[in-house]
């Protein structure tokens, strides 16, 4: 059997506004779950990677309606963590044309928030593992979710076990007296695979691209070698380093694509037109999904990996909620040139 994926986060409850209506116009709101690691831990399991998602739940019914749906999916749920008084919530108000979407959170004093060192055995979780992810909102959270992923990023080092993170920042998240310039080199020093998008690296490390205007609706993937040059001399231990390359054109239609640098080359993925946007919650997410699937499956061809990720998050932009609900075949279809949508019968 092959080994199985983990993944540490936070999975909240997500209540969204039907439609495109404002917040101020809603009197129902859609709830659904989701979260960085989780929706990554889904995507996987979805093209049949054995996966195991590692968190902290509340023991109520909004924490058992959480984990069914993990476990509806296909993600292993056994080495979760329970206690705390309640789930993580964020509320979203989805933008259309040349209005952008807004999340409002309320997270705090979360079940995972209040995580401690040692609450997870890792050396239980690591059996059997082969890949370690990890996304830059966890240790965000607070300073106890912020030890427990540096704990486990040691443990997945010490077992020679990969370590993927998504740099992920979210400035509304560091909240408890600590900088994400503080925090994130420890934990990205581990690192084996490194993840972000055309703000990331710049915001948490000071790296940036030159020339590089992302509302320009065009974005330049040659100029981002640079950013991975600058990571990999930060972080020696990294062997690849993947950029997102997202151009706005307007908050319904979005050009997408990506790089990824192993130290020697540039690999630069198609670009797509994503014209008619359904969700763009869990874009990154399904992004990482499909890029870890494709470097485990497609070993020694970061081109076709990077394509692979590509053509699943652009997927994912056509299917409501967090989860990127799409099949291996449905991906390979669209790399292999075919999207024109037709109906399968």
């Amino acid at each position: 059997m092959e080994k199985k994926v983990v993944t540490f986060g936070e999975i909240m409850l997500r209540l969204a506004t039907p439609g495109y209506l404002r917040f101020s116009q809603a009197d129902e709101f859609t709830a659904i779950y989701g979260g960085g690691e989780a929706n990554v831990a889904i995507s996987l399991a979805n093209y049949n990677i054995p996966v195991e998602f590692v968190t902290r739940l509340p023991k109520n019914d909004i924490g058992e309606a959480a984990l069914m749906t993990l476990r509806k999916y296909g993600v292993g749920t056994q080495h979760i963590a329970y206690g705390g008084e309640r789930l993580g919530i964020y509320f979203l108000e989805s933008g259309a044309v040349s209005r952008g979407s807004k999340v409002v959170y309320d997270r705090a004093h979360s079940a995972i928030s209040e995580i401690k060192s040692g609450m997870i055995n890792w050396d239980e979780v690591f059996q059997d593992a082969q890949w370690f992810h990890w996304t830059g909102i966890t240790p965000a959270i607070s300073q106890g979710a912020a030890d427990v992923c540096l704990e486990a990023i040691k443990a997945a080092n010490e077992r020679g076990i990969t370590v993927s993170t998504d740099l992920n920042y979210r400035k509304n998240l560091w909240k408890y007296g600590k900088k994400a310039s503080e925090v994130m080199p420890e934990l990205v020093a581990g690192c084996d695979v490194i993840l972000g998008n055309e703000e990331d690296a710049e915001k948490v490390f000071d790296i940036h691209p030159e020339g590089v205007d992302v509302t320009s609706g065009h974005v330049d993937a040659a100029a981002y070698e640079s950013v991975g040059k600058q990571l990999m001399e930060k972080f020696p231990r990294a062997k690849k380093v993947i950029i997102t390359l997202r151009g706005s054109i307007s908050a319904s239609h979005n050009s997408w694509a990506g790089v990824l640098y192993d130290g020697k080359k540039l690999y630069q993925s198609p670009t797509y037109q994503i014209t008619h946007i359904v969700d763009r919650v869990g874009g990154g997410d399904s992004f990482m999904g499909g890029l870890i699937y494709g470097l485990i499956t497609y070993k020694d061809d970061d081109q076709k990996a990077l394509n692979f990720a590509v053509a699943a998050s652009n997927l994912k932009h056509t299917i409501y909620g967090d989860y990127n609900l799409v099949k291996v075949d449905e991906v390979e279809k669209l790399m292999s040139g075919d999207a024109s949508g037709r109906v399968s019968r």
